[in-house]
């Protein structure tokens, strides 16, 4: 007779879109599951903050209100952290590793700012630290670059990590409606929280940026050193400029291997691409992302980047991994930051730009404002020029130039009596 294998006990903290599903398919998979991983997996406990809220499909027996209680068990192997923020879940998190458990997270903005000091804990105490649903929902992109790519060199990460804003500038493209408008509609439909600033004004973009960038480099990237730009300030006129040219505007996560391969750089900002361009197509709150590997050459990972079902997906992923590990004695991949390389400044990042202005239509205004962008190093693409009643539009494509030179061409713009205003200025990307 074969010995009896030793339930693997999960405690569970956060119980809500997505903790929910986490809780529902351990128990409707609960047999594949433990064909999948050699043993059996239960539910121990499920923190909530609210224990009097009914939850379907969770024992009532469970649920707990006393989530430091819960995590300091000794009989916990695998922590599931759904809280999200910074405190109480670091802290928890801290004590799980403390007391022997395995962790699996979603939380994309703790990873961001203090993964280095739960790799080290992880390591400290032999546990698993696992977070593949914090960047792309169900996509599996992390494990890929973490492990699939290991023995390659990646040079490049572009892509749209956020449903919201994603659903926000398809919305304003394909029926011309503004941004307030487009926020309003995402809202009703359930794509943007109450408070939306975290998704449009780039944050959680920028946590995912520096976690892909930390990966993909094998360098530290802290929060603080991805650029962020939001998409609040994308007009209906930008869509419609950019549709004109060939392209449309998407709010892109962007993490590059400078040329020498001495520095590296993470950014997030609204970008003109190609309509020739995959991420193009990407409608709707989906996401994807590019890679581009010196060996592998360019791959794309395309898929629902939220819900509650698509991103247990990835948490149930995560949790038969570590569960294997164990019952065989295996580990999760730990920090990688070998490699050590600085994150270089916005200012020194080299792209093109799509600038509109408002002028004075009269001869030699065009002349002038060329002039400005030639002293500061800028070389112009191509320019269209609409006028009307003394009042006239340039439309300015840069060739590639440093965020910097950029930055002081658009000021020695404004301070032309000729130029009324600079309406708006977007990187153009993917070409």
């Amino acid at each position: 007779m074969a010995e009896r294998v030793r339930p693997l006990q999960v405690a569970l903290l956060g119980c809500g879109v997505v903790g929910s599903q986490v809780a529902r398919l351990m128990t409707t998979h609960a047999a594949d599951l433990a064909a999948r991983i050699g043993a059996p997996v239960e539910l121990a406990g499920v923190a909530v903050r609210r224990p009097d809220k009914v939850r379907e499909g969770v024992d009532p027996e469970l649920v707990t209100t006393d989530a430091a209680g819960l995590v300091s068990r000794g009989d916990i192997d695998v922590v599931v952290e759904m809280i999200g923020g910074i405190e109480p879940a670091r802290s928890l998190i801290q004590a799980a590793f403390a007391n022997g458990a395995s962790v699996v997270t979603a939380n994309k903005a703790l990873l961001a700012k203090d993964g280095p000091l739960l790799y080290a804990a992880a390591e400290k105490h032999g546990a698993d630290l696992y977070f593949e649903a914090a960047v792309a929902g169900a996509i599996p992109l992390l494990r890929p670059l973490r492990e699939s790519l290991a023995g390659d060199k990646v040079n490049r990460v572009l892509g749209i990590v956020n449903g919201t804003t994603n659903f926000i500038l398809d919305r304003m493209e394909s029926s011309g409606a503004g941004y307030g408008e487009a926020l309003s509609e995402a809202t009703a439909l359930g794509y943007a929280e109450a408070d939306p600033t975290a998704d449009v004004e780039g944050f959680d973009a920028a946590a995912k940026a520096a976690i892909l960038a930390g990966i993909a480099f094998h360098t530290r990237v802290h929060l603080d050193e991805v650029h962020r730009e939001g998409v609040t300030e994308v007009t209906a006129a930008d869509i419609a400029c950019a549709r004109d040219m060939g392209r449309t505007v998407k709010l892109l996560a962007i993490c590059e291997r400078a040329e020498d391969g001495r520095s590296v750089t993470a950014r997030v900002h609204p970008a003109m691409i190609p309509l020739s361009h995959p991420l193009a197509s990407v409608r709707g709150a989906y996401n994807a992302v590019f890679v581009e590997a010196e060996a592998a050459g360019r791959l794309m990972f395309y898929g629902p980047g939220a819900g509650g079902v698509p991103t247990a997906s990835a948490v149930l992923g995560d949790l038969v991994a570590t569960c294997r590990n164990r019952v065989g004695g295996g580990r999760a991949p730990g920090e990688s930051a070998y490699a050590r390389l600085p994150v270089s400044p916005m200012g020194e990042v080299v792209t093109r730009y799509h600038i509109s202005l408002d002028v004075v239509d009269k001869p030699g205004v065009l002349a002038q404002c060329a002039m400005v962008f030639a002293d500061h190093g800028v070389s112009i693409d191509s320019v269209r020029q609409t006028g009307k009643d003394g009042e006239a539009s340039l439309i300015v494509v840069t060739h590639r130039a440093p965020d910097a030179a950029l930055a002081s061409t658009v000021a020695a713009l404004r301070r032309l009596d000729t130029v009324h205003g600079v309406v708006s200025i977007m990187r153009v990307e993917g070409e």
